[in-house]
């Protein structure tokens, strides 16, 4: 791939063909998502690409689009993050040869939509819960209120840790078949 990227001739005339087929790159054109479509597009690409490296193929050639699209919208990124940071003197440089020649990739990128591993209707917490909504009644239970009393003397109270009964760490094993000590024979 290095071969291509460092071919003035080629990569201009690519990056031109790449630019006219914007099914391959724009993702709100119509036939972004068409596959047959997209298809016919690499085709036509491909082509070039085999003139100039006879043992490509179509997995080589989307290889190549993602890596150019890639390594754009990182220089990208790092030259828009530069600018932001208000130091004019330190505005990053872009080292991709072709950065200018791509811009048209610029904001052709969609974040991801999230999927939650939550159950889509949540059950709303005691407090927010209203008497009009509909659903199963649930019964009055009234919270022990603490007076200010017996607040500091829970506070000031002894600790419930020493209640919890927490497990043993476990034993260290050595590794090895022979065991010699009288200890290690227990385990």
């Amino acid at each position: 791939m290095d071969m291509l990227l460092k071919d003035n001739d080629f990569m201009s005339v690519f990056l031109e063909m790449l630019r006219e087929l914007p099914c391959l790159w724009e993702i709100k054109h119509p036939h972004f998502k068409n596959q047959a479509k997209r298809k016919a597009a690499l085709e036509q690409l491909f082509k070039i690409v085999k003139q100039v490296i006879p043992t490509a193929d179509i997995t080589y050639l989307k290889i190549l689009i993602g890596c150019l699209r890639s390594t754009y919208l990182r220089e990208r990124k790092k030259v828009l993050d530069s600018q932001r940071s208000g130091a004019a003197d330190d505005i990053y440089v872009p080292r991709m040869l072709y950065y200018d020649r791509l811009h048209f990739l610029a904001g052709q990128t969609e974040p991801r939509s999230s999927l939650s591993s939550l159950p889509s209707t949540l059950p709303s917490p005691p407090a927010e819960a209203s008497d009009a909504q509909p659903g199963p009644s649930r019964p009055h239970v009234e919270e022990p209120r603490l007076s200010q009393g017996s607040l500091s003397q829970e506070v000031a109270g002894p600790s419930r840790l020493a209640d919890l009964q927490v497990p043993p760490p476990p034993l260290k094993r050595e590794s090895g078949s022979r065991r010699s000590s009288p200890e290690r024979r227990l385990l």
